[in-house]
C-alpha cells in the first residue's frame, strides 16, 4: 500500500490502454478495500490478457466461466461480464470518438484539479465532474461506472490531486503538473 501510494496514487496517467485498465480495477474493488485489488492486480492482469480490450471484448462463456473459476481474482460474475462488456464499449467509444483519454480528462478540463484538503474527512466520496463522468460512460454502454468509482478512478490517475496537504506528495505532484 505504501508503495503504491508513494510511487502511483495520484499521479497524473495517460493513454487510452492504461486508463481503461485502471477503470476496470476500480470497478472491480466497488465495496472492497482498494488492498485486496492490489494484492490480486498482477494476477488481474494475467487473467484479463493485460486488459487488452480488444481480447476482453472477444471473450465467450468459457472464457467467462473461466475466469470466475480463478482465486487469484474478484469472483463476481457481475463485475467480469461489466469488464468484458466494457471493452466492447471502449473500443466502440475509441472508433467513434478517437481518444478515451480525452474524454475522461475532458471532465476536469484536461489538468488535474489540486485541492487543499486537510482531513480524511474533507475527501468526498463523488463530485460534479465524477457525476458527468459516470453519466457519460453509462451512456455510452459502459458497466460497474458510477459516481463513487468514478471519483476513486479520478483520484487515482491523478484528475485529483486528493493528497492531503500534509502528505509529502501533495506538494510532489502539485509541482509535477505546475511543470507541465
Amino acid at each position: 500500500m505504501l508503495a503504491y501510494h508513494d510511487d502511483e496514487w495520484g499521479v497524473p496517467l495517460h493513454g487510452d490502454r492504461k486508463l481503461f485498465g485502471k477503470l476496470i480495477l476500480d470497478g472491480f474493488q466497488a465495496g472492497l478495500s482498494w488492498a485486496v485489488i492490489l494484492h490480486k492486480r498482477a494476477r488481474f492482469l494475467e487473467a484479463f490478457d493485460g486488459f487488452d480490450p480488444e481480447r476482453m471484448a472477444r471473450y465467450n462463456a468459457q472464457k467467462i466461466a473461466q475466469l470466475l473459476r480463478d482465486p487469484g481474482i474478484v469472483r463476481n460474475r457481475q463485475k467480469v461480464r461489466a469488464a468484458v462488456s466494457n471493452a466492447r464499449a471502449f473500443l466502440d467509444l475509441v472508433e467513434r470518438d478517437r481518444s478515451f483519454d480525452a474524454l475522461l480528462w475532458s471532465f476536469v478540463g484536461g489538468a488535474p484539479k489540486q485541492y487543499r484538503r486537510r482531513s480524511l474527512r474533507d475527501l468526498p466520496a463523488r463530485s460534479r465532474e465524477s457525476d458527468r463522468m459516470s453519466a457519460a460512460l453509462v451512456q455510452r454502454g459502459f458497466r460497474f461506472v458510477g459516481p463513487t468509482i468514478c471519483y476513486a478512478f479520478m483520484q487515482a490517475v491523478g484528475m485529483v490531486n486528493d493528497h492531503l496537504v500534509t502528505c509529502y506528495r501533495h506538494a510532489e505532484l502539485r509541482r509535477l503538473v505546475a511543470a507541465g
